[in-house]
């Protein structure tokens, strides 16, 4: 078996698929691995460190691509990176099933399998292999850094000879893996936490991080299969809104991460409650992937509100954590592949839970759950 690793050519990304080091075991176990000319450059890891590890190194796609079994990468390829690869390779990567349908159709055109790293199901079996996890992780440590670096004040409670600064009070929305590393790394920084999350499920996990829970009643908990949230009616949206605007309000610094999977980001702090926001006030919009959790949001974009308020719409904030975004999604892909991979070769049982979940398609055929329903309501 060969696996190989592209260099990733979406704009902003900076992560690598494979490190040396998961490399190094893989070509213990007798299985070759070959490398893109430079692409661990911008995560920190050089040519020469893949080739200490017993990787080939590749000076072009159509090289890379000749003779592999499976293509590892972090971002779903375009369709200039697919032109190379053979029918029957096995394609692995973020490769946003419900978000870009299309794309799934593209890869059943060209007979490949995709196996989906944000598709893997979050079950206890399954945790080493969750990427969405591993790398929402850091987009939540980086959206607090984020929020200090642009805020006028300090975080922390100071006492000095001039006076005391009160604590910044910080507000995060969402309380999954990124907005619970928001809390954390805000608290690390001496600020003054609050969270608010429709899903009470997780009142004793913002707790435990010494943040204050903010419930309103929303007369339903959101919390569907898997532990995500799901979708607000127009009606219980609104109540929310109208709800978190005095919470909104007495904040300096809001990390926004709410996100429903496959849908666009619900929209919660409207353009009324930034307003109501002290000027020098900042939010940080990690849903701005998916369109942003304010109504401001420029995606990709940091804007300053009418009232001097600044909305960071900063995208894939896990590729500016890039060594150890790339080490963790390496682990995760390795983990995954292991799994797999029996006697040499890839086995999909498509009886087993974790293949069911990430395998979006299989030799050229759209196999997803999800994914068929999502073009049965569409079409």
């Amino acid at each position: 078996m060969k696996i190989a690793v592209p260099r990733e050519r979406a704009a902003g990304e900076r992560r690598v698929a494979l490190v040396p080091e998961t490399v190094a075991k893989y070509i213990k176990n007798g299985i070759a691995v070959a490398v893109e000319h430079e692409a661990g450059r911008s995560a920190g890891f050089s040519d020469e460190a893949y080739s200490r590890a017993g990787a080939t190194i590749a000076a072009a796609p159509a090289d890379l691509y000749a003779d592999a079994d499976v293509v590892v990468r972090v971002a779903k390829p375009g369709d200039a990176e697919l032109s190379g690869i053979k029918p029957g390779t096995t394609l692995v990567g973020f490769l946003s099933p419900l978000g870009d349908p299309a794309s799934v159709e593209r890869y059943a055109a060209l007979g490949l399998t995709a196996l989906s790293m944000d598709a893997i199901p979050r079950t206890t079996k399954a945790q080493a292999m969750d990427a969405l996890s591993s790398q929402s992780n850091i987009a939540g440590y980086k959206a607090a850094l984020l929020a200090a670096e642009y805020l006028p004040r300090f975080f922390p409670m100071l006492t000095t000879a001039a006076g005391t600064i009160p604590p910044a009070k910080v507000l995060v929305i969402g309380a999954g893996v990124a907005g619970l590393q928001a809390i954390a790394t805000a608290r690390r920084l001496g600020a003054v936490v609050s969270a608010y999350d429709t899903r009470a499920v997780v009142k004793e996990q913002i707790q435990s991080l010494g943040a204050k829970f903010l419930q309103f009643d929303l007369g339903v908990d959101a919390q569907a299969a898997g532990g995500y949230a799901k979708e607000l009616t127009p009606e219980q949206t609104h109540k929310q809104r109208e709800l978190m605007k005095n919470a909104i309000a007495a904040s300096d610094a809001v990390v926004t991460t709410a996100a429903v999977p496959g849908r666009r980001a619900p929209i919660i702090i409207t353009a009324d409650a930034v307003a109501a926001m002290t000027p020098g006030s900042v939010i940080v919009d990690i849903a701005a992937e998916t369109g942003g959790n304010c109504e401001l949001t420029k995606p990709g974009e940091t804007i300053t509100s009418a009232n001097g308020v600044t909305v960071i719409g900063a995208l894939n904030l896990a590729a500016t954590v890039a060594t150890h975004a790339s080490q963790l999604y390496s682990r995760n892909v390795q983990t995954l592949l292991d799994y797999l991979i029996k006697d040499g070769t890839l086995n999909l049982d498509m009886n087993d839970e974790i293949v069911r979940g990430t395998t979006i398609v299989r030799a050229g055929e759209i196999v997803h759950e999800a994914t068929l329903a999502a073009r049965t309501v569409t079409s």
